[in-house]
């Protein structure tokens, strides 16, 4: 009985955590629930980074009806100083009873420190429950905080024969009103957004965030250009109290068109290039010491074959749309150099399918 109630105050904590979803980078989504006497007292979500912790909430909304409960938390309280001060001393206040903590903190400053105080503290606690769970959820949180280096989530949309444009460079639009929605959703979830200079150059793309479920979110929009040769007309400059440009460019980028963009708002982030491409192992560390924990890279076919061929991208999301578009000269969705054997395929696991609209979506990690 214990385990079923503790799997369903456990369910309620982490239906909590999810409403914070693309909105608490660097910091991991957390949910809280106090239960006393089969009652639900108090409860909590990290909402925003320098706000307060899912647990300190919940415990506060309980007041004095924690003492003795069974706080059921989706990540063990933190015992360090960061934008907010350490959870366990608040917890360890509260005289609970029992903490139920789904997932130990991958980040080496917390790691098991959080359970072994409340152990120590004679507070019983169980934990690994719906582990899982918290791993999807926070798997940007937890690259971040072990790796320093952002999740990377590659997103494209193809025809039943791979094609992401026709021979033309024409792709307006070969996924649904319903699949491009869906993936202003994904959007809304990343710290920012990658494309390369000549996405930049054939489409010029804003790259905001613009469903209705992410009203007010901001992303940072990146593009790979080796050789400056960013426009200056281009709506992502007119766009930026939509999010910061961040332009990823060669050790040497020419000094007159790197004032020019930016007086204009830009900034222009050098890095080390490889044959006249970026490396994006060191584009990847740049945007990870600055934070991006999850970066979408909705790139054209040469950006996604780099991070394909470097085994650089964490998870795939591709709208596969009714089409077939053809041609040899039409851009595929891998146009790196590829497997030279079956055997060295890119495989992928954890794979789901569903459909919207026409569309079926295929989701998976490398």
């Amino acid at each position: 009985m214990k385990d079923n109630r503790d799997l369903a105050y456990l369910e309620m904590a982490y239906g909590l955590a999810e409403k914070a979803r693309g909105w608490t980078s660097p910091n991991p989504n957390v949910g809280a629930v106090v239960v006393k006497g089969g009652r639900i007292v108090g409860h909590g979500t990290h909402e925003r980074p320098g706000k307060p912790h899912a647990e300190i909430i919940a415990l506060k909304r309980a007041g004095a009806k924690a003492r003795g409960a069974t706080l059921y938390l989706t990540l063990e309280p933190c015992v360090h100083w960061g934008r907010t001060p350490p959870c366990i001393d608040t917890v360890l206040r509260a005289g609970l009873r029992r903490v139920v903590v789904s997932s130990l903190d991958p980040n080496p400053l917390v790691y098991a420190k959080g359970v072994r105080r409340l152990r120590e503290a004679g507070i019983e606690v169980s934990v690994g429950l719906l582990e899982d769970r918290n791993r999807r959820l926070n798997e940007a949180y937890i690259k971040h905080i072990t790796r320093k280096l952002p999740f990377v989530t590659l997103k494209a949309a193809a025809g039943l024969d791979g094609k992401i444009a026709t021979r033309t460079g024409d792709s307006r639009w070969i996924s649904s009103p319903e699949s491009r929605a869906y993936a202003h959703l994904l959007r809304g979830e990343a710290d920012a957004v990658l494309v390369g200079i000549n996405t930049v150059l054939r489409d010029d793309p804003r790259l905001t965030v613009r469903h209705p479920a992410w009203k007010g979110k901001t992303i940072v929009r990146v593009v790979l250009d080796s050789r400056l040769r960013f426009p200056r007309k281009s709506r992502l400059l007119k766009t930026l109290s939509r999010g910061k440009l961040w332009i990823l460019t060669g050790p040497d980028p020419p000094a007159a068109k790197r004032k020019t963009l930016e007086k204009a708002g830009a900034e222009i982030i050098p890095i080390r290039s490889r044959r006249g491409r970026l490396a994006l192992d060191e584009a990847l560390a740049v945007l990870g010491a600055r934070e991006i924990a999850s970066l979408l890279v909705e790139g054209g076919s040469g950006v996604l074959g780099s991070f394909l061929d470097a085994r650089l991208a964490d998870k795939i999301v591709l709208f596969v749309a009714p089409l077939v578009i053809g041609g040899p000269d039409a851009p595929s969705l891998d146009g790196g150099a590829g497997a030279a054997s079956i055997r060295k395929a890119l495989a992928l696991s954890s794979l789901r399918s569903f459909r919207i609209g026409p569309d079926i979506v295929m989701e998976g990690y490398f």
